[in-house]
């Protein structure tokens, strides 16, 4: 599946293939009408496998949800925030319970509001408020939410089965990854556990890192569409037409990998503490915007090219097509190129 020559060292230690062939058969038993467990299992199964994102692992932990992602995008959706989080109490030095499966709720929505009380005893704290867009929060045991405490925002570890914790699957209507409900979550006096000091989460570089990790879930999405088109143009090869939308394709897939890839190895052999919080940052939009272009060029041109067909009646490919398109919508578009252009002007960063 890899082939950038910019992956470091670390990229090779992940056997793509076989990793691949697991999700595949994971999801192919499961993603139509099995329970939600079977994929959070397989999440569990990863993450004893698979190696956490750190400097020194990037090139692994990117390969290893790219391959999820080209068996199955829903699958990398489930996968991903669970080593996302076990990375994070890794760093934190905070064990994680034997068996948990684990989400990473961060997001901010207008109107919505979860605040962080200390308890006043062996430094626990009680949730209340609501947080927005808690993907599988109803199946996980655990999740890593912020929470805001004066005026920053704190990490917690949370055991979602206790009492004050309701779930708004209802809400989650989307046709894309229908089988990964996102909806609110309501706190009431909810126990938690810090993870890190205020602030920390969003600071350290592995939250950077994180969201380069979505982007390698995108690309591996979009590889699996790429093999749409190339099994369709292998099927009818005096096709000019199916053959030059398969080169396109392949451009724009090589292009993102090798920004990921490129990602990977500045992460791998670097020292994030001599690299400030704004060089991260701008890395990671970066390579996220310039992913995320290529999956929704690839996107739009198999759509355009297999016809409705396949859309209708396969449905593998249907819900693949569904499911990418709502997944980097996680990218915010023009917000975050406006991202990108604000650091540069404020800091520079780039070589021209």
């Amino acid at each position: 599946m890899l082939r950038s020559s910019a992956w470091p060292a670390s990229a090779r230690t992940v056997d793509t293939a076989r990793l691949e062939e697991s999700a595949r058969v994971t999801a192919s038993s499961g993603r139509h009408g099995s329970a939600p467990a079977d994929r959070l299992a397989f999440a569990r199964s990863v993450a004893s496998s698979a190696p956490l994102l750190s400097a020194g692992t990037a090139g692994g932990a990117f390969a290893a949800l790219a391959a999820v992602g080209a068996a199955d995008v829903a699958l990398a959706r489930t996968v991903e925030p669970h080593l996302d989080a076990l990375g994070i109490l890794a760093q934190a030095g905070v064990p994680a319970p034997e068996g948990s499966t684990w989400g990473v709720f961060a997001a901010e929505g207008p109107g919505l509001r979860l605040t962080a009380t200390s308890g006043g005893t062996g430094g626990s704290f009680a949730l209340d408020g609501t947080k927005p867009w808690c993907s599988l929060a109803s199946t996980l045991s655990n999740a890593l939410v912020t929470a805001h405490v004066g005026d920053e925002r704190q990490l917690f570890a949370v055991d979602l089965r206790q009492d004050g914790v309701t779930v708004h699957d209802e809400a989650w209507v989307a046709r894309g990854m229908p089988d990964v409900p996102s909806g609110p979550v309501d706190f009431a006096g909810v126990h938690a556990t810090p993870v890190g000091a205020p602030g920390w989460y969003l600071t350290r570089p592995g939250f950077a890192w994180g969201g380069i990790g979505v982007a390698a879930c995108w690309w591996g999405g979009a590889v699996g569409l790429g093999r749409v088109l190339r099994d369709l143009a292998a099927a009818r090869p005096d096709s000019e037409l199916l053959q030059a939308a398969l080169g396109a394709t392949v451009a724009d897939l090589a292009d993102a990998e090798d920004a990921l890839a490129d990602a990977a190895a500045r992460i791998d052999g670097s020292d994030p503490a001599s690299t400030s919080d704004d060089d991260w940052s701008l890395l990671a939009q970066v390579v996220r915007s310039r992913v995320r272009r290529a999956v929704d060029a690839v996107r739009h041109r198999v759509v355009a090219t297999i016809g409705p067909a396949p859309l209708t009646s396969d449905p593998a490919i249907a819900a693949r097509v569904a499911d990418l398109e709502l997944y980097v919508l996680q990218d915010h578009g023009e917000r975050d190129l406006a991202r990108i252009g604000r650091i540069v002007v404020e800091r520079g960063g780039v070589a021209w």
